[in-house]
């Protein structure tokens, strides 16, 4: 083995080590058309407990002859959910007994509350929805049993009047939060993400269906993710037009589905409230924008929580090339780090991990699977223009994007270009890339050999931070000149 192929493969071991709503448009069908509204509930009566502006006192429900549910039912407790709270928190009755539930959801997505003997009760957005549930002398807890509502506060009691109150919000018969997950060796193998760039779509006029697809995913050897994406891929599908097309994204979620989804582009300019709000199973609508700046832009679920639903998959790039369109070059790439937030296996990430102040996720890697371009290089050509188009979709940490054994001669950072051949001779060894920053990178390599991809945040390598450009053969021929 000769001096120069050492080096790399160093290179390569020591990174190892260092980390152990408008309408769709005319002529398209719906591929999903809408389900009936549900109705509403009957008002509460006036007897349940209304809810307060802020919740330090806990609320108390004396007993009501009513029978709103059936059966001997001792009263009704009113619990308002507004998108990730409820209101209260804690309520208080004066006996045990059977008692009827209200949910009233002001909210813009569906809630439900759950409770330990696995009644639920769901109502969708601005609806209220009734049911009733035995509370023992000890108490009881209750939370919304939707992926990550709970972990982000949506959680509550009720209390008995002279008992002691429920020592746990969580005890809703699940499995407690693991905190060392183990890989599964019956696990799937994972599928490798093609990285090639797509092409420029044809036309000035796109009509795209992003179709939401919730399904289990390897991300790493032995862990499994029940993921959240865009077209069934984390990250979703790489979208490339030219700046001024128009763009007509058609969003689909799948009656299937268990949740309400959205899409937010970075690449448009829309208000908040409108095409970007979510929308529930069975349901599609139409976003439409002009590409009227050029970059790599991140898309990604807005849906609360949107962290949730960005680290369980719900991301991916959109290139709009600029004006005159980019040199054509016959090897392009797309990578996107991102990170995941292991939860139990095969279950959605953890939102309580992924909120941390100081974030440590089980894996960071490109295009959603740990090393994934380690063990199945990326095969380029020695002496030719390589371009890498970038992005970090976090949705915490930064990216520090650097290829062992070349130079970038060329970078585009959020429109601010350095530029091949420039009189100073400047080149680029990194680029610094903050949650939601795209780039573009051009480069070339001088011999034949192996060129690690890495984040130059050496801790993250060895947690799946880690790939492989392989030039030529992969045997360095050239020796240093």
């Amino acid at each position: 083995m000769n001096g120069s192929r050492r080096r790399v493969l160093g290179v390569i071991a020591i990174a190892l080590a260092v980390a152990a709503c408008t309408p769709a448009s005319a002529g398209r069908s719906w591929t999903f058309p809408p389900v009936p509204s549900i109705e509403p509930a009957p008002a509460v009566p006036a007897a349940s407990a209304a809810p307060a502006a802020t919740q330090a006192p806990a609320a108390s429900v004396a007993p009501a002859a009513t029978a709103a549910v059936g059966g001997d039912v001792l009263g009704t407790l009113e619990i308002t959910a507004v998108d990730l709270g409820f209101q209260p928190t804690n309520l208080t009755v004066d006996a045990p007994g059977t008692y009827a539930f209200a949910l009233k959801n002001t909210g813009t997505i569906v809630h439900d509350v759950t409770f330990p003997d696995g009644t639920t009760i769901t109502a969708q957005a601005g609806e209220t929805a009734t049911g009733s549930v035995a509370i023992p002398a000890e108490g009881i807890s209750f939370l919304c049993s939707i992926p990550g509502h709970a972990d982000a506060g949506m959680k509550g009691s009720v209390t008995v009047k002279g008992s002691a109150a429920t020592s746990s919000s969580d005890s809703h018969g699940g499995p407690a939060p693991a905190l060392d997950i183990q890989p599964d060796p019956a696990a799937p193998a994972p599928v490798r993400y093609d990285p090639t760039a797509p092409a420029v779509l044809d036309g000035d006029v796109h009509d795209i269906d992003l179709v939401i697809e919730e399904k289990t995913m390897t991300v790493a050897t032995g862990f499994v993710v029940g993921v959240w994406t865009f077209g069934g891929t984390v990250p979703g599908p790489a979208i490339r037009v030219h700046l001024g097309d128009l763009v007509r994204i058609h969003l689909k979620n799948p009656i299937t589905s268990k949740l309400p989804h959205s899409v937010d582009f970075h690449s448009s300019l829309v208000a908040w409230n409108g095409p970007m709000t979510s929308i529930n199973p069975g349901e599609e609508k139409l976003y439409e924008f002009r590409a009227k700046y050029a970059g790599v832009w991140m898309y990604h679920c807005g849906t609360a929580p949107a962290l949730h639903h960005i680290a369980n998959g719900m991301y991916g790039m959109m290139i709009v090339e600029p004006k005159g369109g980019l040199e054509p070059l016959e090897n392009e790439y797309a990578l996107v780090q991102s990170e995941w937030y292991l939860g139990e296996q095969g279950q959605p990430v953890s939102l309580t991990k992924a909120a941390a102040g100081a974030p440590s996720p089980d894996f960071l890697v490109f295009n959603g699977v740990a090393d994934q371009y380690k063990d199945g290089p990326i095969e380029i050509p020695v002496g030719k223009r390589i371009r890498v188009f970038l992005l970090d979709a976090g949705p915490n940490i930064d990216s520090s994007f650097h290829i062992v054994g070349t130079i970038f001669s060329r970078v585009i950072k959020e429109g601010v270009e350095l530029s091949p051949d420039n009189a100073g001779g400047w080149g680029s060894q990194a680029v610094d890339l903050s949650p939601a920053q795209g780039a573009i990178v051009e480069f070339e390599m001088a011999d034949d050999g192996l060129y690690p991809i890495v984040t130059h945040a050496f801790n993250f390598v060895g947690r799946g931070a880690l790939g492989l450009f392989k030039a030529g053969d992969g045997e360095p021929k050239n020796p240093q000149q």
